[in-house]
């Protein structure tokens, strides 16, 4: 067995990160990650530590992460990290006399998969938010190849994209689709000193790695690919979960990247379109798809009676757990917002950062409560509060919906015209994507075009 002492955290950190992740993100996890033995996730790197996080949630089991020796040496951090498995790595651009380091690096992840361990690498290197994947470090395929070559043992190399909508953001929408495994049988058992054979490894590895995120060229392309692709969906009323969804999004983004080069101009034009009716849809508050629901409110009586419900109930809830919590709240945000706060690092600050502050407040006022009338008071403050923020977020989010339902409501009821101009443009613009989308080659699964 490989050796796991002082990894007290390793056996709950699936459904510790996964709790994590479901708290600050609406998360989705889609695929089927193998449940056992030695396996090699490789996944892209938006979002600092944030990543292994949702990896961790997504695969679903123990795995250990490779990480950068420095996080090791953060105060209270690198505990952590260590208590989680992580093995570390040591990059020139941190300590170039470190480097040869790297080689008890390898022979400790080769010892993990040998045992039947899940291992875990970003091998972008560096978190980022370019709007593409980067060039991906030779490190997965090195450590793939040497584990074959020393130990004769094979394992998937299986990638996972996390896809989100607004990383920084709390509470926005995120996802993680596990991929198809990498096919390198054919390349087992060659060196890892081998040049070849490294490289063809990691250019596999990184076309699984793009066969499960969005790949664009332009950060701006971003949304207006997300909206092309909302306005395409709702019009042909396609599939909107979020498997076919990212799906869509990644051929577009193909299709887009080769069609910039045969027709520019039509591109930037019908782009100008989107991005004009995407900025309406914004100011209204709505999505393409909600052009095509009726006036109604799923019976309005009913709908008011629970609004109602949940303003009587949850909204003193709701209202008295904001006060509580408005200090570590505000706080967080103010800390992780910070000018010198990189944006793929932001969501780390918050999500961590936020957990030490909500954590320590909740203590601070369980020991006032216990100093001011009793122990046994301190542990029902103790119990309780967590309770309280938990039922506050969930009271939020609900009043959240129900208000972009009110909104939607009196779009459609009240100002009819608006919206027939809408779906009139929505169909318009749905009808120049399809006509542009033909003029690209076709893509994975597409009929042939004539």
């Amino acid at each position: 067995m490989s050796d796991r002492r002082g990894t007290w955290l390793l056996p709950a950190l699936a459904p510790v990160c996964s709790a994590a992740v479901r708290v600050f993100y609406r998360f989705q996890a889609l695929g089927d990650p193998p449940p056992a033995g030695p396996v090699l996730f490789v996944a892209n790197h938006p979002n600092s530590i944030v990543d292994a996080i949702v990896v961790a949630a997504t695969v679903g089991r123990p795995i250990r992460f490779l990480a950068k020796a420095t996080l090791f040496d953060e105060p209270g951090l690198g505990a952590l990290i260590r208590a989680g498995g992580a093995i570390p790595v040591y990059r020139r651009q941190d300590d170039p006399a470190l480097t040869e380091r790297n080689a008890r690096v390898f022979e400790a992840v080769h010892e993990a998969l040998a045992s039947g361990d899940a291992v875990g690498i970003l091998p972008e290197g560096l978190s980022h938010s370019e709007p593409s994947l980067t060039r991906l470090r030779t490190g997965a395929a090195r450590i793939s190849l040497g584990a074959s070559e020393r130990k004769g043992i094979h394992f998937p190399i299986v990638p996972v994209g996390i896809v989100a909508r607004q990383k920084q953001t709390f509470r926005s929408e995120c996802a993680a689709l596990v991929g198809e495994p990498v096919p390198w049988d054919d390349l087992a058992g060659r060196s890892e000193s081998d040049v070849e054979a490294v490289r063809e490894l990691t250019d596999r590895i990184e076309l699984g790695l793009r066969s499960v995120t969005v790949n664009v060229e332009r950060l701006e392309d971003r949304r207006i690919v997300e909206c092309a692709e909302a306005i395409f969906a709702s019009e042909q009323k396609l599939d909107t979960s979020q498997e076919t969804r990212v799906r869509r999004l990644r051929e577009a983004s193909e299709r887009l990247a080769l069609l910039r080069e045969t027709r520019p101009e039509a591109v930037e034009s019908l782009f100008a379109d989107v991005e004009s009716f995407a900025w309406t849809l914004d100011v209204l508050g709505i999505r393409p798809r909600d052009l095509d629901r009726t006036a109604r409110l799923h019976s309005t009586a009913g709908w008011f009676l629970r609004v109602f419900g949940l303003l009587f109930v949850g909204g003193p809830i709701s209202a008295v757990g904001h006060v509580v919590f408005f200090i570590p709240y505000q706080l967080t945000d103010w800390i992780a917002t910070r000018p010198q706060i990189r944006l793929e690092r932001q969501s780390t600050w918050k999500l961590l950062g936020g957990a030490v502050l909500h954590i320590s407040w909740i203590a601070l006022i369980s020991l006032a409560v216990g100093i001011l009338i009793g122990p046994k008071w301190a542990v029902f403050s103790a119990v309780c509060l967590p309770l309280l923020a938990i039922a506050t977020q969930f009271v939020r989010d609900r009043w959240r919906q129900a208000r972009k339902q009110a909104r939607r409501y009196m779009l459609l009821r009240r100002k009819g015209r608006v919206r027939e101009r809408l779906v009139e443009q929505r169909g318009r613009l749905a009808r120049s994507l399809e006509e542009l989308r033909r003029a690209a080659r076709p893509g994975p699964g597409d009929p042939p075009q004539p």
